[in-house]
């Protein structure tokens, strides 16, 4: 059986909707642009980081830390690819499919570069 722990979800919770709700706001009284700073702060990487910390200690959390942070790098690369793709195929295709594509080109492009990168 999986075995979850509740704080750890609540965190990531509490963090990722957070910033969701930021990011709208800013994006509201701001403008877009700004908003989409704060859609990229990494609270999901942060309640990782924290979580981390409650089942490792010394020499296993540096190294787990080290493994989290490599991944979270690929992603932020694919992210970015996603996020200038969406400007493109939206604006092209419309929000609907312009939006699927760029999620799609992330499903594809975030295993590519994982492999890419950690195999060599």
């Amino acid at each position: 059986m999986l075995n979850i722990e509740v704080f750890p979800v609540l965190l990531r919770f509490l963090f990722g909707g957070s910033a969701v709700v930021i990011s709208t706001l800013v994006a509201k009284n701001f403008g877009g642009r700004l908003g989409g700073i704060f859609a990229a702060f990494p609270a999901v990487y942060l309640a990782a980081v924290l979580s981390l910390s409650m089942d490792y200690e010394g020499s296993e959390l540096l190294l787990a830390s080290k493994q989290l942070s490599k991944g979270a790098l690929v992603g932020m690369i694919v992210d970015i690819c996603c996020a200038l793709a969406a400007s493109y195929f939206i604006l092209r295709y419309g929000w609907k499919r312009g939006l699927a594509f760029a999620l799609l080109l992330w499903i594809l492009l975030a295993p590519t570069i994982y492999f890419i990168w950690f195999r060599f």
